[in-house]
């Protein structure tokens, strides 16, 4: 964290790159936002490692970085500081309201700010839950009904209800306490033979319920190449860590 709070200019830079939760060029800042960031910004932004900088053709890029957004948490706990300069009192008014509704949203729901401000356009469906939920229609053959043998333990247990099961054991034997979250590199090895695709299904489908939550890494930078791999993709966009029992 920084030794020389941040300005008011660089604080509203530093949470709108937390908002926007995408890579930015200072044409289309300037475009949307009516503003750039100007070098001495950019450096010392960079030099505090709160940003991420890069190079579009001959455009500088700015991302938010792990440190950038663990300040933004930490801005949304504590409140914006107060600054003693009056010029820009109307700006600061506004994001300290901005930051202290999204305190009081964040205490009252437990959500993390890549909940509030990914991408997604949505979780689930009312036709996707209706599916989930409706039973399978059975048809009265005219014929004499042939039986048919069973299919073996292991290909009945892969069934969308058992791989629930098995998914909730494997929560409750990895989670250290309640409301812990837990990774899917972690849960899927406890899953055994249980096909990818089912045990996807299923997560789509669990996620309409009320006590299960599957979200993202706040910083996909520290994601390991197995954290990607073990992700469910839901609404376009990939899921890292679940919470069962909220």
């Amino acid at each position: 964290m920084p030794d020389k709070p941040l300005s008011q200019r660089e604080t509203a830079i530093l949470l709108l790159l937390m908002a926007e939760a995408r890579e930015f060029t200072n044409p289309e800042l300037l475009q949307q936002y009516g503003f750039e960031i100007k070098k001495p910004e950019r450096e010392r932004l960079l030099q505090l490692k709160l940003i991420d900088v890069g190079k579009k053709g001959q455009a500088f890029t700015y991302t938010l970085s792990e440190d950038g957004w663990a300040l933004a948490a930490k801005i949304f706990k504590e409140g914006v500081p107060k600054s003693g300069r009056l010029a820009a009192r109307v700006l600061e008014a506004a994001l300290r309201a901005i930051v202290t509704g999204f305190q009081r949203h964040m205490q009252r729901t437990d959500f993390r700010l890549a909940e509030i401000f990914g991408r997604e356009p949505g979780l689930v469906t009312t036709i996707t839950k209706a599916l989930a939920e409706e039973p399978p229609v059975t048809e009265v053959a005219a014929e004499p009904i042939t039986v048919v043998e069973e299919p073996p333990a292991s290909v009945a247990a892969h069934s969308s209800d058992d791989i629930e099961t098995m998914i909730r054991k494997a929560y409750a034997q990895l989670a250290d306490k309640p409301q812990a979250w837990v990774s899917l590199t972690q849960l899927r090895p406890l899953l055994g033979d249980a096909p990818r695709d089912k045990v996807d299904a299923t997560l789509r489908q669990m996620i309409a319920q009320p006590d299960v939550r599957i979200v993202p890494w706040e910083s996909q930078k520290s994601l390991s190449q197995e954290d990607r791999d073990a992700a469910v993709l839901i609404g376009g966009q990939p899921k890292h860590r679940i919470l069962i029992g909220a």
